[in-house]
């Protein structure tokens, strides 16, 4: 276990900003000599990052745990670690319900993996520390990240989250708000550049409160200049953070990708309330408006909670009638998941999981008539893609994103990933468009 050919196999759930933590501990355990497998058998470590937005995040992760008990009996050696936001939820609970676990770190304490390993793998000890979800990740941390794909890639500006809308257990798991210098954002995005990636999303719970010395718009507007940035994209946005500034940095950018994901989690103002969401349908509709006048061909994306305590019918009626007025090219949906510790887990009038799931399919059947109608209005044209690969299930299609950030699928040619090409869309479905002659 002390030589340099020892195997990590790394189990990532969640966002995008758990993607670039475990692409940093990656990184960190491949300087003691960790590299990445996707075979589970072959593994000397396992380390699974959580999440615990929803409960059926905990639910997969508590799933592998038991899986991987057997796997510890035959190879004793084998270190099986949780990091993430459930391992700061539950703590030393983890251990005392899978004592087969040797360590469990907090998000506060992701930098320390690569110490923390090698302790266990002199002494065999469990470690359980969930301590500093406050303090900000090393600086060098970023210059040994084990990044995963090969054309577009995340850069976190900022960790953590002030806002404690109610449903949410992020602020509790990631702790209060911390933004990452300029230069040190700067000096990242050039690395990845230098290593081939073309496109670059900056990352953050808010993105849009981001306060290392600048604005957020000023930042954007730096990266924007970075040569060999081909494509500049961001999130996620708070509606009530979104400045004119920011819209305006946009519409001017030159590698600015037209998209924005708003997420406004529920059309009514009786709901949003509740949500502690601060701002009104009112007030997310005119800066849709704001936006749409400056940045015509924008694609607006959002995120909607269904079966949030105390909806009714008429709160939900407000919401179809609130996205059929927004038009958003696509929506992320989720059914409402009372996380401990929240607000909104001891709200009376809690919903009941058939009416939920009734809820969430008539919401998914409007937006996605919204979404078909916005992509097929783009049959014909011709646009710009990404191209990001091979399709999973068929070598010869290729696939890529448009700058709006809309899948496309087309017949594989001489492309290679990072290409920029033109396509003509021939065919247009709810989830992606079929490029043709």
């Amino acid at each position: 276990m002390r030589g340099m050919n020892k195997k990590l196999k790394l189990i990532t759930y969640g966002c995008q900003m758990n993607v670039a933590d475990s692409e940093r501990m990656a990184g960190l355990l491949a300087q003691i000599g960790y590299t990445l497998t996707d075979d589970t058998d072959a593994a000397d470590l396992i380390l699974i990052n959580t999440c615990c937005v929803r409960a059926t995040a905990e639910d997969k992760v508590f799933g592998q745990i038991g899986r991987f008990k057997a796997l510890k009996l035959q190879k004793p050696n084998l270190i099986l670690g949780i990091a993430g936001c459930m391992a700061q939820k539950e703590g030393a609970n983890l251990l005392k319900r899978a004592p087969h676990l040797d360590f469990v770190l907090g998000t506060g304490q992701s930098s320390e993996v690569a110490r923390v390993v090698q302790s266990i793998e002199r002494e065999r000890r469990h470690v359980v520390d969930t301590s500093n979800v406050d303090s900000q990740p090393n600086p060098q941390d970023a210059t040994s990240r084990c990044r995963g794909g090969n054309v577009s890639t995340f850069v976190p500006i900022m960790y953590g989250c002030n806002n404690f809308c109610t449903y949410c257990i992020v602020p509790y798991v990631r702790g209060r708000e911390r933004s990452r210098q300029p230069d040190e954002i700067f000096a990242e995005v050039k690395q990845a550049v230098a290593e081939g990636f073309k496109e670059i999303t900056l990352l953050g719970q808010n993105v849009n409160s981001y306060s290392g010395g600048m604005s957020f718009a000023e930042l954007l507007s730096g990266v924007d200049k970075i040569a060999g940035v081909e494509r500049l994209r961001f999130m996620t946005s708070h509606p009530k953070d979104l400045s004119d500034a920011l819209i305006a940095t946009i519409a001017e950018g030159v590698h600015i990708c037209e998209h924005i994901h708003l997420p406004v989690q529920y059309g009514s103002d009786k709901i949003l309330k509740r949500m502690n969401r601060v701002y009104t349908v009112a007030d997310y509709l005119r800066l849709v408006e704001k936006i749409r006048a400056a940045i015509p061909n924008v694609s607006l994306t959002t995120d909607l909670i269904v079966g949030f305590p105390g909806e009714t019918d008429e709160d939900f009626a407000e919401t179809l009638n609130f996205i059929r007025a927004v038009e958003f090219d696509a929506a992320f949906t989720f059914i409402y998941s009372k996380r401990s510790g929240t607000p909104a887990a001891t709200f009376p009038a809690q919903i009941d999981d058939a009416t939920k799931h009734r809820r969430l399919e008539e919401l998914m059947a409007v937006q996605n008539s919204i979404s078909l109608a916005k992509n097929r209005a783009l049959e014909g044209a011709t646009v710009e893609v990404l191209v990001e690969g091979a399709s999973k299930t068929d070598e010869t299609i290729y696939t890529g994103r448009t700058r709006s950030n809309k899948l496309v699928l087309f017949t594989h040619g001489d492309e290679r990933a990072g290409d920029l090409i033109n396509v003509k869309i021939a065919q247009a479905q709810t989830w992606l468009l079929k490029g043709g002659a």
